[in-house]
């Protein structure tokens, strides 16, 4: 269990360790070809050690890495701020966003595909402006309006993800408290509720509803994320918010534990188009 940055740099580590390899060069000839020490090599690839993007670029040149996706992965988990795409625009609000949320939000804008267990509130992906603006003033009290409003249009430019080419795939299953948590009025709530029904019939979104009939189910522990990436499996990674920090759990057997359950919940869940009526039906107040 690792907080955002040390995951960034064991999994980028042992991403390139894996790119060396396939290129069949040890860790002494890599050096060789980009001039370094041997030991720079072995601390960036077991990630006790930061490394420049700059360098992540000689190592990739140097195993002959073609495909671009990875590359821009690879160097956005060194903390580029090239490119272009879905990321990087985080970086004008580093005076207001936690390294934590930042490591977040740059991991969301990369990955191929979220699932995502919510039981208190709507997926940020998914939130209206008004739903966001009550959802934040709540979590982090004592804001004021400039700064309020700096975290709501992150929220809001979070979404961008959901129209990309191609866009996330974003796979999400709501505990019914979600629907029925009244937070920010009536009129706040019945807007979100259109929205998620919006939302719900996009192609790259699956929503589906826990409904409190289910009963208790492995999601009562608490939300969670799971980001996959289509270049490489072995940067999936799974977060798990909590009040003043986020926690990232990388290891092969929780990964496995935390999709099982995932998957669970999808079962247990109503299916997306029943979801679709009782999402429906709440609006109109059944």
């Amino acid at each position: 269990m690792q907080h955002g940055p040390a995951v960034r740099r064991r999994k980028l580590g042992a991403e390139l360790r894996a790119l060396r390899t396939s290129a069949g060069l040890t860790s002494g000839e890599a050096a060789r070809l980009v001039g370094w020490h041997q030991s720079k090599v072995s601390r960036i690839e077991t990630g006790a050690s930061g490394v420049k993007p700059a360098d992540v670029r000689l190592l990739l040149d140097a195993y002959a890495v073609a495909d671009a996706q990875l590359r821009e992965l690879l160097l956005v988990l060194a903390g580029s701020d090239e490119g272009g795409g879905r990321h990087h625009w985080w970086h004008a609000y580093r005076g207001v966003l936690p390294p934590t949320y930042r490591d977040f939000i740059s991991l969301e804008s990369q990955a191929s595909a979220m699932s995502t267990l919510e039981t208190s509130v709507v997926p940020g992906l998914l939130q209206t402006p008004a739903y966001a603006r009550a959802v934040t003033r709540a979590a982090v009290g004592g804001l004021d309006d400039e700064r309020l409003d700096a975290l709501v249009e992150v929220r809001l430019a979070r979404q961008d993800v959901l129209r990309a080419d191609p866009p996330l795939e974003l796979s999400a299953v709501l505990d019914e408290a979600v629907l029925r948590r009244e937070i920010g009025g009536p009129g706040v709530m019945e807007q979100q509720l259109d929205r998620l029904l919006e939302a719900a019939r996009l192609p790259q979104v699956r929503l589906q509803v826990l409904p409190f009939a289910a009963g208790a189910h492995v999601g009562v522990t608490g939300p969670f994320v799971i980001f996959s990436f289509s270049s490489t499996s072995d940067l999936d990674v799974v977060v798990l918010d909590h009040l003043t920090s986020s926690l990232y759990l990388e290891r092969k057997e929780d990964l496995r534990a935390y999709t099982e359950a995932f998957n669970a919940l999808q079962i247990h869940a109503l299916s997306p188009e029943d979801s679709l009526d009782y999402i429906a039906g709440i609006g109109d107040g059944a």
